[in-house]
């Protein structure tokens, strides 16, 4: 989106400054001619193929598609995020449980079921999905593929009250083989 916008700017400026030069053809255009061209026809050109992306994009995160790879729970709570995965256990029996740390596989599909303790939150990683809101009593869905391991960074995206601002959390994608090992350590770490 940045990229288009910045080359729909750019554009713009140069036929900006290319019309207030009085020897150029384009300083002798009708109001009509640059009302159509730099008012409909320019920004269809950039904005449809970003809406496009856009959508295409945004598809890969709805539940409807198809089966995901593994799914895990976030709950939020003033002030931070639990998450729960619902095929490991810790190491007393009970289900694991992460506290403002979710583990996931790179490369594969995760799909997020999203709920919130208190009130109404938003679950945000920018680089891997959209934003959801986590409400009260109701489970939202939301998917979430890393490409690649790393850290990635999350947060609460709805202003939830005093410390809104302190209720981030970290997704951390291993890949396939060490994810088990991290869940494992995560569960050792676990408070049971």
């Amino acid at each position: 989106m940045l990229a288009g916008a910045t080359a729909l700017f750019a554009l713009v400026i140069v036929l900006l400054w290319r019309a207030y030069r009085p020897a150029t053809r384009l300083g002798k255009l009708g109001d009509r001619t640059w009302l159509v061209g730099g008012g409909l026809l320019l920004p269809a050109l950039v904005l449809i193929p970003l809406a496009i992306s856009g959508f295409v994009i945004g598809e890969r995160t709805l539940a409807h598609h198809g089966e995901p790879d593994l799914r895990v729970e976030a709950t939020g709570r003033q002030w931070g995020w639990h998450f729960g995965y619902p095929d490991a256990a810790a190491p007393n029996g009970d289900r694991l449980r992460t506290t403002n740390v979710l583990h996931i596989p790179a490369g594969r599909t995760v799909e997020v079921l999203v709920t919130s303790e208190d009130v109404i939150h938003s679950f945000w990683v920018p680089r891997l999905a959209g934003k959801i809101d986590a409400i009260p009593g109701h489970v939202n869905r939301i998917r979430l593929r890393a490409d690649k391991p790393g850290e990635y960074q999350g947060v609460c995206a709805e202003f939830c009250g005093r410390h809104h601002a302190d209720m981030g959390f970290v997704v951390m994608a291993h890949d396939p083989l060490a994810y088990q090992a991290a869940l494992r350590a995560a569960g050792s770490e676990a408070k049971p």
